[in-house]
């Protein structure tokens, strides 16, 4: 039997396309290449009832190494805990350290965020567990809503080399007429809630298609967990019918969950990745698409500050606004310019070099700071403090590779246009 340094238990979702799940099964893998941690998990009842498992999202040997983590025996304390689930989870912990993951969207942390629904001041007061958090604004976040600063700690999220990198121009052509995709493409991912800024990127491309008719967008829905395409439809509504006359024919959606690889192959067959957020915790598809060699669009003044660089991401400017809110209390968000945004779109189409130069810059940077590695680097310092550092790895099944003609096999990446209502 191997002999471990440290025990590790982990407390959070696997087998789900939501982001904390993602972090956790990525971070998983790459635990399991540490010989010298012992990885216990445990999974935690998801937070809607109406969310279900779903198979293939990694390849086949990264998923039976994510499902095989065993349990904690009963009564057993591991070395450490960490709890990545939602809400967040204060009580009692057998573990000798825990650390508790979250996330500060909207520059605060409101109660109903903890089990029990205390407010951050008092379970802070109430425990000795440390705050992990993915961003610095996702940290002035806890810090403003009582947070001990000493206790709060930023480990960004990272990516996997082996899926999310450029591939040839060759390959990207192919990958395009496969997907059916031509012209200039736009994309972007994710739930669709109000927090993505989808109104604000809806006019912008408005703008920019009447300018440059070749523009496309793509948006890729998440129906597995939200009912992504009724809020398009609901922002859609907002649209002028001239600007659904302009925009309807250029918009691709997509709504079918997608395996991680497939996921990549998106970023890689797109044009610019645009994010005009008004609240994130971290924002990961923007530094998925920026490891992917994709230029990126996304809003100045947010998490994605910590992590993007003017080689290969383009900022749109905005301003932090106030919004009241009776449930949660007082909350802060960024407002992207929308003017400023279909001005940066614009030069995205028009100026070739800013994406031959995020070509190269994004996929470079990412790969030297922002991996799984990296992150989980930082997580066992926080984890196991006493620790000397130990980079040593065994072979468990990367999560990447994957083969041109596997997509054509895949009906789900089938496009259509959107129904505006």
């Amino acid at each position: 039997m191997a002999a471990f340094d440290h025990t590790l238990e982990i407390e959070g979702w696997r087998s789900v396309p939501h982001s904390y799940a993602i972090v956790n099964q990525f971070q998983c893998l790459q635990i399991l290449r540490r010989p010298e941690i012992r990885l216990l998990h445990k999974d935690v009842a998801y937070f809607s009832p109406n969310w279900r498992s779903v198979g293939g999202l990694f390849d086949a040997s990264a998923e039976s190494a994510i499902g095989a983590i065993p349990p904690a025996a009963t009564g057993e304390r591991p070395d450490a805990l960490l709890r990545i689930t939602y809400p967040y989870n204060y009580s009692r912990s057998l573990a000798k350290r825990t650390c508790v993951f979250g996330t500060a969207e909207y520059g605060c942390v409101p109660r109903k965020n903890f089990v029990g629904s205390s407010s951050l001041a008092q379970v802070m007061r109430e425990t000795d567990f440390t705050l992990v958090t993915p961003s610095h604004w996702s940290r002035q976040g806890f810090l403003r809503s009582g947070a001990d600063p000493d206790r709060v700690v930023v480990i960004p999220h990272g990516i996997d080399p082996a899926l999310y990198h450029p591939i040839s121009g060759e390959q990207r052509a192919a990958l395009r007429t496969q997907l059916g995709w031509n012209g200039f493409v736009f994309l972007t991912l994710g739930a669709m809630t109000p927090n993505k800024g989808l109104g604000q990127l809806l006019k912008a491309f408005a703008l920019v298609a009447q300018r440059q008719p070749e523009a496309r967008l793509v948006l890729k829905g998440l129906k597995a967990l939200y009912p992504s395409l009724k809020m398009l439809e609901h922002e859609c509504a907002a649209l002028t019918p001239a600007e659904v006359k302009i925009v309807q024919p250029r918009l691709i959606w997509l709504e079918h969950t997608l395996s991680f690889a497939d996921m990549a192959r998106l970023y890689q067959a797109a044009d610019a990745y645009v994010s005009p957020y008004f609240a994130e915790g971290f924002n990961l598809p923007a530094l998925e698409a920026a490891a992917c060699g994709t230029l990126v669009i996304c809003t100045r003044g947010g998490p994605t500050d910590d992590f993007t660089t003017p080689d290969f991401a383009l900022r749109i400017d905005s301003e932090v606004r106030p919004v009241e809110s009776e449930a949660e209390g007082p909350r802060i968000f960024l407002h992207p310019n929308g003017e400023h945004l279909a001005h940066l779109m614009g030069e995205a189409i028009q100026r070739d070099e800013l994406r031959s130069r995020a070509r190269a810059a994004g996929p470079a940077f990412t790969q030297s700071r922002f991996t799984w590695k990296h992150a989980v680097d930082q997580l066992l310092e926080v984890m196991f403090p006493e620790r000397q550092p130990d980079f040593r790895l065994h072979g468990t099944p990367s999560a990447g590779g994957f083969e041109l003609d596997d997509l054509a096999a895949d009906s789900s990446l089938a496009t259509k246009n959107a129904h505006f209502a």
